[in-house]
């Protein structure tokens, strides 16, 4: 089986840290894993979209045009990507900053306010931590443990900033499996 998530949003947000952090734990489970970021010519604020492919078998081509997993952290990223996404598949928007719906009967459309669960943690800076935790819980493209794991080992070296992270993380899970839920 082949898994191919598209992050995207604009410069700042963590769309990078959230598909390396995707990636390191499809490796983490012993899967082929392709990681290709995507910048804007802007640092901050500019556009940035991040490809991951995660599979059981040899990857033939990272190139993604309609990927079945799609998180968008801002309208324009809903724009560009939500058509994107293949019929029944899943698409996660930032409904702290989104105001629309793709409008699609064909996905499966999660809403998370990314921005407000991270501020409500006191760690506004981490909504991509939220985006990760919400997207492993609804997708089940790599485990929650695992998941947990690589954010151990890569925020381990710093206590403070592991036990938020883990919290953040734990909270855009929670979220995800509400809305599933519902």
């Amino acid at each position: 089986m082949q898994h191919e998530v598209t992050f995207a949003g604009f410069g700042g947000q963590g769309i990078m840290t959230a598909g390396k952090l995707l990636a390191l734990t499809g490796m983490a489970e012993g899967k082929q894993v392709c990681w290709i970021p995507s910048y804007g010519p802007e640092m901050r604020g500019g556009t940035a979209y991040c490809t991951v492919v995660v599979a059981d078998r040899i990857i033939g081509s990272p190139v993604i045009n309609s990927p079945r997993y799609v998180v968008v952290f801002n309208r324009p990223s809903l724009e560009k990507f939500g058509p994107r996404v293949k019929p029944s598949g899943l698409l996660i928007v930032n409904s702290s900053l989104i105001d629309i719906r793709s409008e699609r009967d064909d996905i499966d459309e999660l809403l998370v306010p990314f921005n407000d669960i991270a501020n409500e943690l006191q760690n506004g800076r981490s909504i991509n931590i939220v985006a990760f935790g919400a997207f492993v819980a609804r997708s089940n493209v790599v485990s929650i443990e695992a998941a947990e794991a690589v954010l151990r080992e890569q925020f381990g070296k710093r206590p403070q900033v592991l036990d938020i992270n883990v919290k953040t993380f734990r909270a855009g899970v929670e979220r995800a499996l509400e809305g599933a839920r519902a």
